[in-house]
């Protein structure tokens, strides 16, 4: 990956954000969302991929996340970034969409699926399973990975640790998620990216603080919770040391519209940088299938 970075395509106003897209191709639409820790710039070569089979594929930075705007907010739930979503396919005229999305854009995804089906005609849920899944099941395992979610809880301490020698502590994070990949500087430098500025890692943190906000509403809850009535594949490393490999052993009876799992071996939680082609692969024999 090249440590020059593409320039932003276009602005979308979508209300409380200005969102930062990369856009790539002419067709059917898809919205490609990234997760923690990442940037909108290391979902190019999905782009590309998309583009050159025939799909209007855009990307944005995630709300908070550089270039986009800071959110107004200090906590943000998955409704908003569903809303986001929908924002920036009625600022491109489209009616319909698909969404892939890894980490928390795979939250977004199967949450803008529930908040509005008859515009969702497929997603793509890349490392992580339904939100309803992971609340309701939990398991001591899962718990220890997942602390880092309790830890970001605590206000300002962790934005002052994460943000030390140069955002260190995200390459020591990528690494132990992904414990079989070795990424280059670059790559380092691409995740980093979405998160070097003023505001930019409380903005980030402000996901994980909005979780309880959303459980605690009784529609957000419902909505996050809700069943997803269009196709769904959910893709799996079998490496990955955040979101272990058996909490998608069983991914519940959420997928109303039918769901599919995908493992990529030796993959981590970054598998869509680990094992670029593998993942969109799998990505565009669901984005096409019959």
């Amino acid at each position: 990956m090249s440590t020059e970075r593409p320039a932003v395509d276009r602005l979308v106003d979508a209300g409380e954000v200005e969102l930062a897209l990369i856009e790539r191709g002419e067709g059917p639409l898809v919205v490609c969302l990234h997760g923690f820790p990442d940037s909108v710039f290391s979902m190019v070569p999905l782009l590309d991929t998309l583009a050159a089979a025939g799909f209007h594929a855009v990307a944005p930075a995630m709300r908070g996340y550089a270039p986009s705007s800071l959110p107004p907010r200090r906590r943000t739930t998955p409704v908003d970034l569903a809303r986001d979503v929908l924002a920036i396919a009625d600022a491109l005229g489209e009616e319909e969409l698909m969404v892939v999305g890894h980490d928390w854009g795979a939250v977004t995804a199967h949450t803008v699926a529930t908040l509005a089906p008859h515009r969702i005609r497929r997603i793509v849920m890349a490392a992580v399973p339904h939100t309803h899944s992971v609340i309701t099941r939990p398991s001591l395992k899962q718990a220890w990975r997942s602390r880092y979610m309790v830890q970001f809880q605590v206000p300002d301490v962790p934005e002052r640790i994460i943000g030390r020698d140069g955002l260190r502590w995200i390459d020591e994070l990528v690494r132990r998620w992904s414990p079989g990949w070795r990424p280059s500087a670059e790559q380092l430098a691409t995740i980093r990216a979405g998160l070097q500025g003023q505001g930019r890692m409380s903005a980030a943190l402000g996901y994980y603080r909005g979780i309880p906000l959303a459980l605690a509403d009784a529609d957000a809850r419902r909505i996050v919770f809700g069943e997803v009535p269009v196709p769904a594949l959910v893709i799996r490393g079998e490496a990955d040391h955040c979101m272990g490999a058996e909490r998608f052993d069983d991914l519940g009876d959420r997928f109303t519209g039918g769901v599919r799992l995908a493992s990529i071996p030796g993959a981590g939680h970054h598998m869509h940088l680990e094992v670029p082609e593998v993942f969109a692969d799998h990505v565009l024999a669901h984005l096409t299938a019959a």
